[in-house]
């Protein structure tokens, strides 16, 4: 079974997915014409001016927090440090470049997951790639084919890839026991999960702005203190990008290095792409009241997964001292010493802590996308739910105790098989994104409040819910 799941990822994430996602983000930055540039503010008004909600969703903050919940975990923390230790400063310059291309492809999968939502047997929206496929594409198997893939990898896999990463800092930092961590982590995660959506909604939106403000305000007192020596830092990640220091393997060599590490971990940090976020994107109840407006928002959760948070890992490390590519420290240790060469013995525990709150919301906001997929398979019944909650908490237990390569690897060929049938998808409708787009932005500089109704895309008739997109909403 390895080696043919080994090829798959081969493929997927050799070849398909590496240019396939950057392929299409280039696609639509230019077909929208740099929309995530022109209209980064638009991004900002679409969250801080967000109050609209009713009972059949939650509102864009929450929706927002809900998928920066899952964006924002270990990757920014280990992921990152990783990405310095195999392709070097420069690694963080293509992340830059992947996360401002990612902005794009955000917001068109996460509009079109809008605009062909549903409500479910409850009254409750839901939506995703499953839906836009079946519905705008005619292909219900593909959208079967992708639910399923996203329970298996981020439903449950992924799970318990982050609850293994809770528990190793657990036990590096206090010695605690893997297998009562996960016990500890899996009891926290079912009081959250069986309220449903609307209580994990409830919960990032309190929980994720709290811990990315925290670890974002060490940064930059990090900063502050070393405030002479960032512009030195910023040249040294640019300079790395272009093969301008010295480096094993030539300019050509380095460069290549750097850009296919940045390019992979900004990838698997934002998300970009792969078709997760459209899932909470399409519960939200938009405000203004347009499919454009929440893919404003999605877009901007690209931003600061990357932009913000990963950057300032990166300074964090950089300023530090202690990093040396190629030393043998990597990943999560080489981000505690990091903090620990800048605040102290404290810098441990302070990483052990991020990565706790970083990954248990991972693990909250991956099961919110599960729970959409259980939707689409019909299987959202009692029963159906009841079973899936029970294997998400089974799967911690078991990751926080166990080594999981093998099962990460095939997570990672599940959710490569996934991100290839999303990306086709919203490429074939990219023209419904660019018509709303369009209209969107038409509205806003004729200074009226964006709105959207089913009958502006008649010849989408039959396939979004008019009820949903009726003129009552406004």
């Amino acid at each position: 079974m390895d080696p043919i799941i080994d090829f798959l990822n081969t493929i997927f994430w050799g070849y398909i997915l590496i240019y396939g996602l950057l392929a299409v983000g280039l696609y639509f930055t230019i077909r929208l014409g740099f929309l995530q540039i022109l209209h980064f503010p638009e991004m900002i008004r679409c969250v801080i001016g967000s109050n609209e909600t009713d009972k059949a969703g939650i509102s864009p903050f929450q929706a927002l927090c809900t998928s920066l919940a899952s964006r924002v975990g270990t990757g920014n923390i280990a992921g990152v440090a990783v990405a310095l230790y195999l392709g070097g400063p420069g690694a963080i310059f293509w992340m830059w470049v992947v996360a401002t291309l990612g902005m794009a492809t955000a917001y068109a999968e996460s509009t079109l997951a809008q605009l062909y939502k549903v409500r479910n047997e409850h009254g409750d929206y839901r939506g995703g790639p499953a839906f836009y496929i079946a519905r705008g594409l005619k292909a219900p198997w593909a959208g079967g084919v992708f639910s399923v893939c996203l329970i298996l990898s981020f439903g449950l896999i992924f799970n318990a890839v982050q609850a293994n990463s809770i528990a190793d800092a657990m036990q590096g930092a206090y010695g605690a026991s893997k297998v009562w961590t996960g016990v500890a982590i899996a009891a926290l995660t079912a009081v959250i999960i069986f309220g449903g959506i609307t209580t994990i909604a409830r919960v990032a939106e309190i929980v994720v702005p709290f811990m990315a403000a925290g670890y974002v305000l060490v940064a930059l007192y990090v900063l502050a203190i070393h405030i002479t020596e960032v512009p030195g830092v910023l040249a040294l990640i640019l300079r790395s990008a272009f093969g301008l220091e010295p480096a094993a393997g030539g300019v050509a060599g380095a460069i290549a290095v750097a850009m296919l590490n940045g390019v992979k971990r900004g990838l698997f940090s934002n998300e970009a792409g792969m078709g997760s976020a459209p899932n909470i994107a399409a519960v939200a109840v938009p405000d203004p009241h347009h499919p454009s407006s929440q893919g404003f928002v999605q877009a901007l959760g690209v931003f600061i997964d990357t932009i913000v948070i990963c950057t300032a890992t990166a300074c964090l490390i950089l300023l530090s001292g202690v990093f040396q590519q190629g030393n043998g420290l990597t990943g999560t240790l080489l981000t505690q010493a990091a903090m620990t060469a800048h605040i102290g013995i404290a810098g441990s525990y302070f990483i052990s802590v991020a990565i706790f709150f970083f990954a248990f919301t991972s693990i909250i906001g991956n099961y919110a996308y599960a729970e959409n997929a259980m939707t689409f398979l019909r299987l959202d019944g009692r029963i159906g739910m009841t079973v899936l909650r029970i294997c998400v908490l089974g799967m911690v237990v078991w990751g926080a105790s166990e080594t999981v390569a093998t099962v990460f690897n095939a997570a990672d060929a599940s959710m490569g098989l996934m991100a290839s049938i999303n990306l086709i998808a919203i490429v074939l409708l990219s023209g419904v994104v660019v018509k709303l787009t369009r209209s969107y932005v038409s509205q806003r500089k004729a200074g009226r409040q964006p709105t959207f109704v089913a009958s502006d895309l008649p010849e989408l008739k039959g396939e979004i819910d008019a009820e949903i997109w009726s003129e009552a909403r406004h």
